[in-house]
């Protein structure tokens, strides 16, 4: 059975306890264990696939089509492994199977409660992943913050599982804010204290305290946590503010939070932690050779965790091409005919983000055409390969009233349109086209080239598709549908031959893209961005063309 390590949250929200989670793992996995994590989230939403990003930032998409919270994209990029569904769960699920369960009579007429029915339930699912043999050590994060009325019952059944399980079998990490207070010159411990009180008076005993500060601390300030807090001072860590996220695992491996979690779980059979590949793309990634400008248009760009997965994409791919991606959020609500060659004449490339609606999708068509007709190299995803499509087909096919059923139901021109097989379905949750789905590369494209191979399998979350209609229509004026499924022969990517680098796909990318495996696609338009830039410079300096005389 596995061993299990739980992360709860405390002073406020955005800490980062899945970074936190994720760099442990990482730690914990460099030196030969095998670890998952799962995501234990307090709201009553079934899942976050029904939430607006402004809410709950990207909705990420796991391989079996799970739609879960954005801290599993941390897991997947810092671990390279595939999560699943059962790596992220919300009392709307918990309720959900408890009520199910009652209405089917499993109770034997007993009145069902949160304690023992839901903590049951909640126990249930934590120790899910550890009866599979697959992982040697299972960590759970624990959303919310202590003190959330919607997080208690999550609290008890970690009571629970710290009593019912063997000592040497469990590790509380708590991870709390020690604030610095510029008028007084000093960080401040005192809501430290009130947390780890808080969760004490639950009956949940924290092994180790993990502090996010902007200063270093010092021994007294760690003796002060420790004496107050009840826990070692050597269990007392520093978390301090990081350049980068992919710096907290060697700043965790400083600190000893890895080898304090296997002495108190009793586990002896590791070895040095195998770290070259993280520190070669660290070194890549803080010491750039080049820099380009990728303008990413998009709606909810207020927030960045809405599109958290495409910007460590680039982070991904930057490194690897040894440049600094410079991201220019341009929101598509406010991009006109009249100032789309401003906002966008400075970029190296352009990334027409996802998203669903019809709020801003003319300025996405707007930025389209620029980018078509100026040969910047182009990236659509999702709904950025649709509005690739509609500006072809109004632009160059002269289809003028060309749209997607999305957001005109009656155009005369359904270049996208519905799946025959969603237009039955009433019910948002849970009902688009979900996980990961195969699709075959048409030999001598650009989709080839980047993935080097026939067949490949992408995530996908979406309910409109191309429509094959009109596919003979684009093909013959220049747009070739370079990637199809298999199956159902549903195009999956299109793009244009006669462009240094313009890409549409209808899948998402940016899921599967991690620190020792940048996406390729990422990779490959990085690549473009940063060609573009240097002929840029070329053109703008007549003497770099030649030899100077």
């Amino acid at each position: 059975m596995a061993k299990h390590i739980f992360v709860t949250g405390g002073v406020t929200s955005s800490l980062g306890k899945g970074i936190i989670a994720a760099s442990l793992a990482k730690l914990l996995q460099a030196r030969g264990l095998r670890v998952t994590i799962q995501k234990f989230d307090p709201y009553i939403n079934v899942d976050p696939g029904t939430l607006n990003p402004y809410e709950h930032g990207e909705c990420y998409v796991t391989e079996d089509g799970a739609e879960t919270d954005l801290d599993l994209g941390h897991y997947e990029r810092f671990l390279n492994i595939f999560t699943t569904q059962a790596n992220n769960v919300t009392t709307g699920r918990i309720y959900q199977t408890v009520i199910n369960k009652e209405r089917e009579g499993a109770y034997l007429g007993k009145t069902v409660q949160v304690v023992p029915h839901i903590t049951d339930e909640i126990k249930r699912r934590m120790l899910l992943l550890g009866t599979t043999n697959e992982y040697d050590i299972i960590i759970t994060e624990l959303g919310g913050t202590v003190g959330d009325i919607e997080s208690l019952p999550f609290i008890e059944a970690l009571r629970q599982l710290q009593w019912e399980l063997p000592e040497e079998d469990t590790v509380v990490v708590h991870l709390t804010l020690i604030p610095y207070l510029k008028a007084a010159k000093e960080l401040k411990t005192k809501p430290t204290q009130h947390s780890v009180k808080m969760l004490s008076q639950e009956g949940v005993h924290p092994d180790i305290i993990v502090c996010r500060t902007e200063k270093t601390m010092t021994p007294d300030l760690r003796r002060k946590i420790a004496l107050f807090c009840n826990v070692k001072q050597e269990a007392v860590i520093e978390a301090a503010d990081a350049p980068t996220i992919y710096e907290v695992p060697l700043a965790m491996m400083r600190e000893k939070l890895d080898l304090i979690c296997l002495k108190k779980l009793n586990i002896n059979n590791y070895h040095e932690p195998d770290l070259h590949k993280w520190k070669e793309f660290l070194d890549k990634l803080k010491y750039p050779k080049n820099q380009v400008t990728i303008g990413l248009i998009g709606k909810y760009i207020e927030l960045q965790d809405a599109y958290k997965s495409i910007l460590e994409a680039f982070v991904h791919a930057g490194a690897l091409n040894e440049c600094k991606v410079q991201i220019q959020n341009v929101h598509s609500e406010f991009i006109t005919p009249e100032n789309v060659g401003e906002k966008l004449a400075n970029l190296d490339g352009l990334l027409v983000a996802p998203g669903f609606g019809h709020r801003g999708v003319e300025g996405k068509i707007l930025a389209v055409k620029y980018a078509r007709e100026n040969k910047l190299p182009f990236f659509g995803i999702c709904l950025g390969m649709q509005m690739a499509v509609i500006e072809f087909a109004r632009n160059v096919l002269g289809l003028k009233e060309a749209h997607s059923t999305e957001m005109n139901a009656n155009t005369p021109d359904p270049v996208i349109d519905l799946m025959e097989e969603q237009k039955a379905i009433t019910s948002k949750g849970g009902t688009m086209r979900l996980g990961a789905y195969s699709c075959e590369t048409t030999e001598g494209s650009l989709a080839r080239q980047i993935y080097a191979n026939e067949v490949i399998s992408e995530r996908h979350r979406h309910r409109w598709e191309f429509n094959n209609r009109y596919l003979n229509q684009f093909q013959e004026a220049g747009m070739v549908a370079s990637g199809k499924n298999n199956e159902n022969q549903l195009v999956e990517i299109v793009e244009l031959p006669a462009h240094p680098f313009f890409i549409g796909v209808q899948y998402h990318p940016e899921l599967k893209s991690t620190v020792e495996n940048p996406h390729p696609i990422f990779v490959n338009f990085v690549k473009a961005a940063k060609e573009y830039s240097e002929q840029k410079t070329t053109v703008k300096n007549p003497l770099l063309q030649g030899e100077i005389i």
